[in-house]
């Protein structure tokens, strides 16, 4: 570890560790830790925006999801469910919250009368909008510290190490349940 640099929690994780298992290479939690850290600290202020639009994390990422699949914002159930990589008993749970809200709707099928789709409704349209542009300016500040090459060069190397992981895990098996769904 670079001693002239300053040092944040993960450094004085990683020299705790190496103290008490010096045989043990800790960078790994350089990269990792430091994602895991930055996630847990910005993640109230991320919940403090939905929130102030009277949505938790999940409900906003259901409706962000219709929202961003664009006109007529509308998805099967099992659509949702895969996108946002959840049970489908969870996904019950935020629709009947958002349908008692008056964001989304059932809608039967007109092909299948067995079957339904999720719609988004006009409140919850602007809803989701509303929230997504406010959670954009919140991370924006986040970041704003940062040179603009700096915040590209962090998001490339996240990307590429993001591709290699997503690369080597299986489909469908759920690892990727960290709530982006934005």
């Amino acid at each position: 570890m670079n001693g002239s640099a300053p040092r944040d929690h993960v450094d004085r994780l990683r020299e705790q560790w190496a103290r008490e298992l010096p045989d043990l290479d800790t960078t790994p939690m350089g990269v990792l830790g430091r994602i895991h850290r930055l996630a847990n600290l910005v993640r109230p202020g991320i919940e403090a925006t939905f929130a102030g639009f009277g949505l938790d994390r999940g409900e906003f990422d259901v409706i962000a999801t219709l929202r961003r699949s664009g006109p007529p914002y509308r998805l099967t159930p099992t659509e949702l469910y895969r996108s946002l990589m959840i049970s489908s008993g969870g996904l019950t749970h935020r629709l009947d919250r958002l349908e008692r809200a008056g964001l989304i709707r059932r809608e039967r099928s007109p092909s299948d009368g067995r079957s339904f789709h999720i719609a988004l409704t006009p409140r919850g349209r602007d809803r989701a909008e509303a929230a997504f542009r406010a959670d954009m300016a919140a991370e924006a500040r986040v970041l704003a510290a940062m040179a603009p090459q700096q915040r590209a060069a962090l998001a490339e190397l996240l990307r590429e190490l993001l591709l290699i992981r997503e690369a080597a895990a299986p489909a469908d098996t759920g690892e990727d349940r960290a709530g982006l769904s934005r």
